[in-house]
């Protein structure tokens, strides 16, 4: 299933800091490495576009 947005449902969708690349868990997985495709190693986990709302008590 996907999503309007292109993420996958349910996956969890990494960007790295350099270049801003987004790619899921499962492509870097299927890498020998973890890396982006300008080098870089570090990824941050993006958040859901979604916004949980909780009603006040």
């Amino acid at each position: 299933m996907t999503s309007e947005a292109g993420t996958t449902f349910g996956g969890v969708v990494y960007e790295c800091v350099r270049c801003g690349t987004k790619s899921t868990a499962e492509q870097l997985a299927a890498l020998p490495e973890i890396k982006c495709i300008c080098g870089y190693r570090v990824f941050k986990k993006t958040r859901p576009p979604v916004v949980k709302q909780i009603k006040a008590v």
